[in-house]
């Protein structure tokens, strides 16, 4: 009879530390992907709502530094202003190395607020669904960059949207390459629509 019990005590003994095991790695393990996955703010464009992450590429980095200029000035340019925010949604949508998961998707700052749940979801279920996580920066898989970047044609034209129409929205055809010719396949071109959104011009429709 002593036996058994001390038998039962070592078994609870051993399921109790097993316990505390188990939580402490999978707090541990919780708390340092929470530190991973922590960017910074370094730049920002506070009257349209426009940040810069401290992971972006160095290329993006320049390209936002250009739109803060534009949008700076007294006069803003707004063909400037559209040409290039095209160029930076399709640099960092289409580029997918710098992206740590499927969820990271790129060109969100430029997405009308009212369309971002979708545009997430359908991004995550196509262009994005094959993306590897790269939280611990171990991730083998190759991915595409965009290279150049051609702004084809900025045409305005009436667009309809929630009951409204925006009269002067633009049409922005833009075409692109990737820095490696495997991507050769990937998308290169595509077509844009923005709105104004007070102050701000938003993408509405990708094609």
């Amino acid at each position: 009879m002593k036996l058994k019990k001390n038998v039962k005590r070592v078994i609870i003994l051993i399921f109790i530390i097993f316990t505390i095991v188990v939580g402490a790695i999978i707090y541990f393990k919780y708390n340092d992907k929470e530190k991973v996955n922590e960017v910074k703010i370094v730049n920002e464009i506070k009257d349209y709502d426009y940040k810069l992450k401290e992971n972006k590429p160095k290329k993006y980095k320049e390209m936002f530094d250009e739109l803060k200029e534009i949008l700076s000035s007294k006069n803003i340019d707004e063909e400037a202003y559209v040409k290039k925010i095209s160029e930076m949604f399709i640099y960092d949508f289409y580029s997918l190395n710098d992206k740590v998961a499927k969820t990271d998707v790129g060109g969100v700052d430029f997405v009308y607020k009212e369309i971002i749940d979708n545009f997430l979801l359908n991004a995550e279920d196509t262009y994005y669904k094959y993306v590897e996580s790269n939280i611990y920066n171990n991730r083998k898989q190759s991915l595409p960059t965009v290279s150049e970047i051609t702004i084809e044609s900025v045409e305005k034209e009436t667009y309809a949207y929630n009951e409204q129409n925006d009269e002067m929205a633009y049409k922005v055809k833009v075409s692109w390459s990737y820095t490696d010719d495997n991507f050769s396949d990937y998308q290169k071109e595509a077509t844009l629509i923005f709105i104004h959104d007070k102050n701000k011009l938003s993408l509405v429709e990708l094609q």
